[in-house]
């Protein structure tokens, strides 16, 4: 009998170290895959033809900064369709507005608290990804003042919300782009240290 319960221990060790192990390889992967992603943007960042960085601070850029990856801030969010006939303005940077249309809402936990966020769709744009732009608490003290950005494919009822993947807009960089502004629906009133940080 003893034997048996052992086995059972010793069983049971086994199974929660490979639990373990793929938890591990999982994160290490995932974390790799967004270093290597990184890298690519601040290569495009030092290009001639693709940076959005006027030719002076282009000639002196390295490389942008960002939060330690982290899966906590990847959330799975309750995605609530919304289909209206006609686009709203998007307020633009440069005072100017352009027609994207609301295509839903994603609704999920953070921080013990419930959080919604607006997901848009530029008016003409025949990708599935959504746009989402939104400002929280880390703004104008360790991320762009005025806000940023993040993209997201809807699967069936949830949507991922990846903040380790939230970024600048060109704005900025150069102030010269035009940049949709964040409604006042996307303000979340807690921080999110992920992503891209402030560009100085």
């Amino acid at each position: 009998m003893k034997r048996i319960k052992y086995v059972i221990f010793f069983g049971l060790l086994v199974i929660f170290g490979y639990l373990v192990k793929d938890l591990f390889y999982n994160d290490e992967s995932y974390n790799q895959a967004l270093l290597k992603f990184r890298e690519s943007k601040d290569l495009s960042f030092s290009s001639v033809t693709r940076s959005p960085l006027p030719d002076s601070l282009r000639r002196l850029f390295r490389k942008l900064t960002y939060y330690d990856p982290t899966r906590d801030y990847e959330v799975t969010a309750d995605f609530l369709p919304e289909e209206r006939a006609e686009p709203v303005s998007m307020p633009m940077t440069t005072g100017t507005k352009e027609p994207y249309f609301i295509k839903g809402k994603a609704e999920f936990e953070l921080d013990g608290n419930t959080h919604t966020l607006t997901l848009y769709q530029k008016a003409g744009a025949a990708s599935d990804t959504l746009f989402i732009p939104f400002t929280d608490q880390t703004n104008g003290f360790e991320t762009y003042g005025g806000g940023r950005y993040l993209d997201a494919i809807p699967n069936g009822k949830t949507i991922v919300l990846d903040f380790n993947k939230a970024y600048n807009p060109f704005c900025a960089y150069n102030p010269a782009f035009a940049c949709p502004m964040p409604p006042a629906e996307n303000r979340l009133k807690v921080k999110i240290p992920a992503g891209e940080k402030e560009f100085k």
